[in-house]
């Protein structure tokens, strides 16, 4: 039997994102072979697809961090799960296919009842949010926080879980996006006509608690002077080094991954040395991961439990068909998405927010 996946030919742009035809994967001892129903589409497939992610592997390889499906065949020494099993995973790369054969330890068991796309919606962006406020912030009720790029798959899921924390939130975005963001309980800064430093000491007197920067590079130094005395920005991403989807430098075609890393790392140190108790906290989803994964497994559990109960609900801002990956690659370059971009099974039901 055949499926059908995406791969990475070179790096480069969307034009880089093939559709492959091959023989279904077999799992091995241990794996399960998951026919994925939903996988999320975010910035940092566009940064391996350039080449310039830490976790960029080498060509060609098949792009996809999140992904939500069933359990379709189950490899020797596998228990405790049944075929038609719903399941989450955070590969890193590979969901963006029709099967995929992971071990069983890295899948979470998903509800039954919820929508795929909601579901994978909460694998990569919401479990970033949420470590990123509880696990690094330690946010506190009443507490301000500054939230970048409000509105897109990691800004909304900041607002929505903010706003459960009981934060006060303010959220740059673009004018656009600023209806999203009043109606998830932030004030919207535009980032395009602001100064959101001096708007935010402007609504705040002193500035915020915490800043929440997935743009990095010398943004990390704008954000650090939002902060009040004693605060934090929780930097997580590198957003910077694309401009409309593409790398900012021009310089694709090659795989340079640690290069971005260094310069983020740099500006980190410097948040330290710099006078003002204003700290500069690094996160990661995937490091994190691997150094406490039994954390990352709960806390996915609880938001699932979160979207079960309705007190949490993903913005889906299109759903395209797996074929229509380089197209789904092409909308997010763009910029101005609100909420999060979904790969979906061909013939699945499209739900709300489908194209």
């Amino acid at each position: 039997m055949r499926h059908t996946r995406i791969i990475v030919t070179h790096y480069g742009g969307p034009d880089a994102l093939q559709v492959l035809e091959e023989e279904r994967p077999e799992p091995k001892d241990g794996e399960v072979r998951v026919k994925v129903l939903a996988a999320g589409v975010s910035l940092p497939d566009l940064m391996m697809r350039e080449g310039i992610h830490p976790e960029t592997p080498p060509l060609p390889f098949t792009p996809g961090w999140d992904l939500v499906g069933v359990a379709d065949r189950l490899g020797d020494g596998v228990s405790g799960l049944e075929p038609g099993q719903m399941l989450a995973a955070l590969p890193i790369r590979g969901a963006y296919a029709e099967f995929v054969c992971l071990p069983q330890d890295e899948l979470v068991p998903v509800p039954s009842g919820l929508d795929a796309a909601e579901a994978v919606s909460l694998v990569l962006n919401y479990v970033t949010a949420y470590q990123m406020l509880h696990r690094s912030a330690k946010a506190r009720p009443g507490q301000r926080v500054l939230i970048h790029g409000a509105a897109g798959g990691v800004g909304s899921a900041l607002l929505q879980l903010g706003r459960l924390a009981g934060l006060e939130m303010y959220g740059t975005c673009s004018s656009r996006g600023a209806s999203a963001v009043s109606d998830l309980g932030g004030v919207p800064v535009d980032y395009r006509d602001q100064d959101f430093v001096k708007e935010i000491h402007r609504l705040t007197g002193e500035g915020v608690d915490v800043v929440f920067d997935g743009i990095g590079g010398t943004h990390i130094w704008r954000s650090r002077k939002a902060l009040r005395p004693g605060g934090k920005v929780v930097a997580y991403g590198l957003t910077s080094s694309l401009r409309e989807g593409r790398l900012a430098s021009g310089r694709s075609g090659r795989r340079q991954r640690f290069r971005e890393l260094r310069i983020f790392g740099l500006y980190i140190a410097g948040g330290w040395l710099l006078p003002g108790r204003k700290r500069v906290v690094p996160y990661s989803i995937q490091w994190l991961k691997r150094l406490r994964p039994a954390q990352f497994r709960q806390d996915l559990i609880a938001l699932f439990d979160l979207l079960r109960q309705q007190k949490i609900k993903p913005l889906i801002a299109q759903r395209f068909p797996l074929a229509g990956a380089r197209q789904a690659h092409e909308l997010l370059g763009k910029g101005g998405v609100t909420g999060k971009i979904v790969l979906v099974r061909d013939g699945s039901s499209p739900g709300p927010g489908a194209a």
